[in-house]
């Protein structure tokens, strides 16, 4: 296995910007995306943390997941004052979610090894499971290749109301029926049966689905130190009660100041995937079995957006503190719970969070501290040697096809198989017969107006069969080179999928294919936060 680093060029502006270390966009942040992380180290030591509790907690949601010695080890480690954390979030994908959530856990361990190497105190990497976000529908699937496309695999569990993922208790049944099926669509390897049962396993052994997403991180990453951290738990939300009390307090500050740097990043012309208004209260009420979004109205009243619930601020104050468990953070506020819990040396983040923590240096600021500084995650490309073959086969590189695509390649390989190519011909075939029957248009336009009409749709029926020929030429010579064609579609399928393939498949077929060892390899490489993506041959 080698690994290779390559340039992105369809980023966002605001990403392209922040990684060129631009002062536009650095002015939204607090620190300068670098691995030099010695000043905010220093003004770590100048807060403090409820590390007993943490740790306490922490230590109780691990071990039930039945985390490994690593973890736990990791966990005490926590307790110490000079220890700090390299912190990442995703949702509790199915089977992980798409290979991202591996990437973001890559990046995690291994910035915490390097920086606990180079400022010599304990950097633990942290995972936060986002197990209160309600959308079930962005979680309950996987994309696996079928023929020449991704196809979607749903699990057949049906949830219709808004609870949080953590309080969704498996069909263990239906997820069975729907592992079978899965396993049905990858060819079976010297893996396959291990990987089957090891998943069978987690799932026996998991009440939700954020249970089952733990127990399987765990599975891919047993001797890392790794810590995840369900932020639904109870426990957690016993800690945050504090929190959640000075949230509500400060409702106009946040939501005022991350509204106006939203208004200074839109001058700029940057766009961030965010929606913010000043009447919103940034937290979430739980009722029942559904989350409520809460806002303010005119009397200063916390209420849902169709008034599901109205509280005073005294009586969601005396919620936040007696019962907090019935509370959540929003896009705004989970960011700052997630800073107030955590020593922070850094955060990581995708482009999509890299975007809208551009605007909550504010939201930071209420409480009195620093936002943390923010890294762009690991992104890979995995490529195996048979999509390396077929790359050669064409004289492709990974970063002509990640940057650009295959489909004007097709066009043009196609084109190449004739002499003139059909195209250009046919292109050249309508101007020939746009001059000559021009002069029949002119005269049948000068004879009468219905007349000069139907000459239209003369040389438009005349064009179409024009098109009707050309089409029919160039799909006579795709199934002449179907083969080939079908070759530039894996290119495309697997190292650009409407997307970056970690935006799209699930790491289920490549650790069938070659087992968990390509993820400790990849761990093993000494990757620099500074290139936008990376190459990996398998």
């Amino acid at each position: 296995m080698w690994i290779d680093p390559i340039r992105i060029y369809n980023q966002s502006k605001i990403v392209s910007d922040y990684r060129s270390n631009k002062q536009d966009i650095l002015d939204f942040f607090e620190y300068i995306p670098s691995e030099n992380l010695e000043q905010r180290l220093k003004d770590l030591k100048k807060r403090t943390f409820q590390r007993d509790s943490l740790t306490e907690v922490l230590y109780k949601m691990n071990k039930q997941w039945g985390a490994p010695s690593s973890t736990l080890h990791n966990v005490d480690r926590l307790s110490d004052e000079n220890s700090v954390v390299v912190i990442a979030g995703q949702q509790a994908g199915l089977l992980t979610g798409p290979m991202y959530t591996i990437n973001k856990i890559i990046s995690i361990i291994q910035l915490a090894k390097r920086q606990e190497e180079k400022l010599d105190v304990p950097v633990i990497p942290v995972f936060w499971i986002a197990g209160e976000d309600h959308d079930f529908d962005e979680i309950n699937h996987i994309y696996l290749q079928k023929n020449s496309r991704m196809k979607k695999y749903k699990v057949a569990q049906q949830v219709t109301d808004k609870r949080s993922v953590s309080d969704i208790e498996l069909d263990k049944e239906e997820m069975l029926r729907w592992l079978k099926g899965i396993f049905l669509q990858i060819e079976e390897t010297e893996y396959t049966i291990t990987l089957y049962e090891s998943i069978i396993d987690c799932l026996e052994q998991s009440a939700t689905y954020t249970d089952f997403f733990a127990r399987l991180i765990y599975s891919l990453f047993p001797e890392e130190g790794l810590v995840l951290m369900d932020s639904a738990h109870p426990l957690v939300r016993r800690m945050e009660s504090k929190h959640f009390v000075y949230m509500i307090e400060k409702q106009n500050e946040l939501s005022s100041g991350v509204c106006e740097t939203m208004e200074r990043l839109k001058a700029q012309d940057y766009h961030v995937p965010l929606e913010v208004e000043l009447s919103g209260g940034n937290l979430f009420y739980h009722q029942g079995k559904e989350r409520i979004l809460l806002f303010r109205n005119e009397y200063g009243d916390w209420i849902g957006k169709q008034n599901e619930v109205v509280l005073s601020t005294e009586e969601l104050i005396q919620i936040a503190e007696k019962n907090p468990e019935k509370l959540s953070n929003n896009v705004v506020t989970r960011p700052v719970m997630q800073e107030l819990l955590f020593p922070s040396l850094a955060f990581i983040g995708g482009p999509g969070e890299i975007s809208y923590w551009a605007a909550l240096k504010p939201a930071f600021h209420a409480f009195d501290i620093k936002m943390p500084p923010v890294l762009p995650r690991l992104s890979f490309t995995y490529i195996d040697s048979k999509v390396n073959k077929v790359l050669k086969h064409f004289s492709l590189t990974p970063s002509d096809v990640i940057n650009n695509g295959v489909t004007d390649y097709k066009k043009a390989w196609i084109d190449s198989k004739t002499h003139p190519p059909i195209r250009a011909l046919a292109e050249e075939i309508k101007d020939t017969v746009g001059k000559a029957h021009q002069p029949l248009r002119t005269l049948a336009k000068e004879i009468r107006s219905d007349i000069g009409d139907l000459a239209d749709k003369n040389l438009f029926y005349l064009h179409k069969e024009i098109t009707f020929l050309e089409e029919r030429m160039i799909r006579a010579v795709e199934e002449k080179y179907e083969k080939d064609l079908e070759e530039l579609n894996l290119i495309q399928l697997f190292l650009y999928p409407d997307g970056l393939q970690e935006r799209v498949w699930n790491p289920l077929p490549i650790i069938n294919k070659y087992g968990t060892d390509f993820i400790k390899e990849t761990l093993e490489y000494s990757c620099s936060f500074s290139n936008d993506h990376y190459l990996v041959y398998l």
